[in-house]
């Protein structure tokens, strides 16, 4: 095997290879093995699309029985048995028990793809074109997805220009009191403001890739308020915090908040490529065919998700993610201990170590894969280390996780005290 052909074939725009040189081979769970038979333990779970593990024997079993049996691979939106399998179980196991009322579309394979359908489907809707964002938010790298994401780097012109958005403050930002959707209401019943009445809001309640920036419960229900008021549907992206990642199901459930949409991928498909929105009954207005796709109904995902679901009402795995959520909080807080300027933000098993600075941040990453720990960062500087463990890790590979986390935290600063312009973060 020779892993030159990575660098001789594939296009330059691959990343996660280029942080994480290894090739890699196998994986159980919350550890990864490469093909020189060294071992990793996983705080990535491939940007959150792995919330049940690597290989999960429940998923895995169930999709070689589909296979054996000749089941459908590929079914358009036709009906098929796991597709009815899965609508039934979807409402049975995760809306009725949290009392909500949603029509379920399948889009395509991507969070990317849901973002777009939730875009197009509230302009349709409400006959409006204008939506709004938040700093330091993240949708996707399609162009009306791209359009919503806070990072400047991708507003060129050329690349991906911001038609009938706008970027607003996400709660916080400004680091005081000011409540930023108090300020967009205001901005909206102001004919002078330059803001539009849009037909939508799209957020997330954690920002995930904006460096695990948490939303408060009253910010989200001031913005619930704000969008009954103008008529605004609100779409919560749940793509990467949903899933159980922040301890509940859904992010969005701790603060009462009941969005009008939700978008919907990553761990839903247990690995495999599954995307979907969630609709208020009286906002599917869509005529048949009119957004499709020719992968919006993944057979094996079906399969693998019908599995998955059934954990949400095993009470040992609820116990298990409660206690894995508060290990997470433990031992993330002991480590950002180390220095007075770093600190912990999250929920659930979704947090953020910011330790201030991009380098800083990006050391600590490359020694943890030195060390045997995978972990990448975040933010609008990249100096937040992002913690997203399976859900299901166990105890003993959480605990060996923290401590590689904390030496070369430990290691990467010392290291920074011979640079005379980073001192200041290590002191």
């Amino acid at each position: 095997m020779n892993p030159e052909v990575i660098d001789h074939l594939e296009s330059n725009v691959r990343s996660y290879c280029r942080a994480f040189p290894a090739v890699f081979k196998s994986a159980t769970n919350a550890r990864i093995t490469d093909v020189n038979g060294n071992q990793y333990i996983d705080f990535f779970a491939g940007a959150g699309v792995l919330n049940y593990g690597h290989n999960n024997p429940r998923s895995k079993e169930a999709m070689i029985n589909h296979l054996q049996h000749d089941g459908l691979l590929h079914g358009l939106d036709l009906a098929t048995d796991v597709k009815i399998e899965f609508l039934s179980k979807f409402e049975s196991m995760i809306l009725k028990p949290r009392e909500l009322d949603y029509k379920i579309q399948f889009t395509g394979p991507t969070g990317a793809n849901a973002v777009e359908a939730a875009l197009k489907l509230a302009k349709k809707a409400r006959k409006r074109s204008h939506i709004i964002g938040f700093t330091n938010g993240y949708h996707g790298h399609s162009l009306g997805a791209l359009a919503l994401t806070g990072n400047q780097h991708f507003h060129d012109d050329y690349y991906g220009a911001r038609n009938n958005v706008s970027i607003l403050p996400y709660d916080n930002y400004f680091k005081d009191d000011a409540n930023t959707a108090l300020q967009l209401r205001q901005l909206l019943s102001d004919n002078s403001s330059g803001i539009p009445v849009p037909a939508a809001i799209i957020l997330e309640t954690i920002q995930a890739e904006g460096g695990i920036n948490v939303a408060s419960k009253q910010w989200l229900k001031d913005i619930r308020n704000l969008c009954d008021e103008f008529d605004i549907i609100l779409i919560v992206d749940d793509i990467q915090t949903g899933n159980g990642r922040t301890g509940e199901f859904f992010s969005f459930e701790a603060s009462g908040v009941v969005p009008d949409i939700v978008c919907v991928s990553k761990s839903i498909g247990g690995g495999l490529p599954l995307s979907l929105l969630l609709i208020k009954p009286d906002l599917d207005v869509w005529k048949p065919a009119e957004h499709t796709g020719t992968f919006r109904g993944n057979q094996l995902a079906f399969v693998a998700a019908n599995e998955l679901l059934d954990y949400w009402g095993e009470p040992e795995f609820i116990a298990q993610l409660k206690a894995n959520c508060e290990a997470a909080r433990i031992g993330l807080e002991q480590i950002a201990g180390q220095c007075p300027e770093f600190s912990v933000r999250g929920r659930g098993m979704m947090y953020g170590l910011d330790v201030v600075d991009g380098d800083l941040a990006g050391d600590i990453s490359k020694r943890c894969f030195e060390n045997g720990l995978i972990i990448e960062t975040a933010g609008a500087r990249d100096q937040v280390l992002k913690f997203l463990a399976p859900l299901t890790i166990d105890a003993q590979t959480l605990s060996e996780g923290f401590e590689c986390l904390e030496k070369s935290t430990l290691d990467a600063m010392r290291a920074m005290e011979h640079e005379p312009s980073l001192q200041s973060v290590s002191r």
